[in-house]
């Protein structure tokens, strides 16, 4: 199911493309996948279909009408994920004797199909998690990059291995970095495709095998991931497919004695009981992303129509469901009238409700529960300040079927709880501050550190921004995202603090090498007689 368009690369804030070519294959895909819902699908173990009778499937639908089913997925148990990590086990040792330029190959391959099929991917997406259609887009295009941006970290490391130093005529001494084994891959829904690949991808092209299971809300991603490595050529048992409930499942995928690690995006809570409980003879690697509470700081010089603009684009791009999302601003008092006046206009003017549509921007959000954390936020801020905007549940036929909130915007005291709880909803705190100091003060008060943002014309703010900020992507006066965008190889994506576990984050240049364990090897060879 591929549609034909132009191969121009579509970003999430593409504006120099084709856009009518674009909308085109857009549609001649949507067509296609809503033709193809409704399937049954199974497991993917070894290889091998596996179907599952004793277990109800998950019921997958789309968030911007209930009511559509895009397919029954099998519903594993721990006896499959036995089954699962036995075969990754079985065959992983084969795929690491193969050399490493021929697993690059199979992954660049890989990366080529994404591209051939990103129409079908970013329509699955689109309706799946509701998506528009360049975030959609974007999140396919990211994936493919991310595959060709680690391969090429293995090509200019040759394969990580080198010579090192001979202490002595007789000795040649060599180093090289090793895969662990069996890799877990736990994936969240908002990138399904993305984060997915970004993950896996570095754990199979440095010689793992992975046990992968996609989020509950995203299935149907998964499964065409799963599809994409199949047809590029990775073996049979080197990435398996499990879908299922995390509640039965989730602790066997990283408590299995035969894991040698995991690698993980999601929510902090559930990020610290896997770190806390995986290692237990020895130390295995945990590498998570674990969201944000990401913060915009608008200073008195700041170009106030970028800072509106970019807020509002970080802020309620994907409903907030981004781990990099603005949630947070802390305006200079001085600009606060005049940056919020430009902010609700330009929230105001969002296109609302389906996503899947070429003119509309805003969609669901992805489930009851965020709905639920949604009300919950807007009835506190109702109580600690003021609700500027938003903050009812959107009416009329276009929402009536799915999870449509309006996105909401509140000036609330800065000892609100609501500056500093992850939500993933769209929903903006506004605080006042009196000076580039206080600001950063309160960022930082936050658990989390992954992305941040600042507007100013002060190189000396810009600078201390940038010494001072407790966060691991860092934007100054950006327009087209206040807080989001990261891409391969031009922003790493690594969260501090509570939004992160290694200090070496994906999209960066030392992502790869956390898939692998160094080994010095020494060989003594007697020297020639004259």
């Amino acid at each position: 199911m591929t549609a034909t368009a132009p191969q121009q690369k579509i970003t999430y804030t593409s504006t120099n493309v084709d856009m009518e070519g674009f909308h085109r294959a857009f549609d001649a895909a949507l067509a296609a996948v809503r033709k193809a819902a409704g399937a049954s699908h199974p497991l993917f173990i070894n290889g091998v279909p596996v179907e599952v009778t004793d277990r109800e499937p998950i019921t997958d639908t789309s968030p911007i009408d209930t009511s559509f089913v895009l397919g029954r997925f099998a519903c594993a148990g721990p006896e499959h994920v036995d089954q699962a990590v036995k075969a990754a086990r079985a065959a992983q040792k084969g795929w690491a004797r193969l050399s490493w330029q021929e697993r690059i190959r199979i992954l660049r391959r890989a990366a080529t199909l994404i591209r051939d099929r990103k129409f079908e991917l970013a329509a699955v997406m689109s309706l799946e998690v509701g998506k528009n259609r360049l975030e959609a887009m974007g999140d396919a295009e990211e994936s493919a990059d991310l595959i060709d941006y680690y391969c090429q970290q293995v090509e200019d490391h040759d394969g990580f291995q080198r010579d090192m130093n001979n202490l002595t005529p007789i000795e040649r001494n060599r180093e090289v970095l090793r895969p662990y084994g069996v890799f877990t891959c736990i994936a969240p829904f908002n990138f399904p495709l993305a984060l997915s690949t970004g993950m896996s991808a570095a754990a199979l092209m440095t010689g793992n095998a992975v046990i992968y299971k996609p989020a509950e809300d995203t299935p149907w991603t998964g499964l065409k991931l799963y599809e994409v490595y199949r047809d590029a050529g990775v073996p049979p048992g080197i990435f398996n497919f499990i879908s299922g409930h995390g509640r039965e499942i989730g602790n066997p995928l990283w408590q299995h004695p035969g894991v040698d690690g995991v690698v993980f995006t999601g929510s902090k809570e559930i990020g610290m009981k896997i770190f806390h409980g995986l290692s237990k003879d020895w130390v295995k690697p945990c590498l998570m992303e674990l969201g944000g509470k990401n913060s915009t700081i608008v200073m008195d010089t700041a170009d106030l129509d970028a800072a509106a603009e970019g807020v509002m684009k970080s802020t309620f791009g994907l409903q907030n469901q981004k781990c990099s999302a603005t949630s947070r601003v802390y305006v200079h008092s001085s600009v606060k009238a005049a940056f919020l006046e430009k902010l609700l206009a330009k929230t105001r003017a969002i296109t609302m409700g389906d996503v899947t549509q070429r003119d509309v921007w805003f969609g669901p959000v992805i489930n009851e529960r965020a709905v639920q954390r949604w009300e919950k936020a807007v009835s506190q801020a109702a109580r600690e300040g003021a609700v500027l905007h938003g903050g009812t549940r959107l009416r009329g036929e276009a929402f009536a079927r799915g999870h449509f909130v309006a996105p909401t915007i509140a000036e609330l005291p800065l000892s609100s709880s609501l500056f500093f709880e992850e939500l993933f909803v769209p929903f903006l705190a506004i605080g006042e501050v009196k000076d580039l100091s206080q600001a950063i003060e309160e960022t930082n008060k936050a658990e989390y550190g992954l992305t941040s943002g600042l507007f100013s014309k002060k190189q000396d703010e810009i600078d201390r921004f940038f010494d001072e900020i407790e966060a691991g992507v860092c934007y100054v006066n950006k327009r087209s995202g206040a807080t989001t965008g990261a891409w391969p190889g031009a922003q790493p994506f690594c969260g501090w603090k509570g939004s992160g576990s290694s200090g070496k984050g994906g999209c960066g240049p030392w992502y790869v090498q956390q898939f692998m364990r160094e080994q010095s090897r020494t060989v003594i060879a007697e020297l020639t007689p004259p």
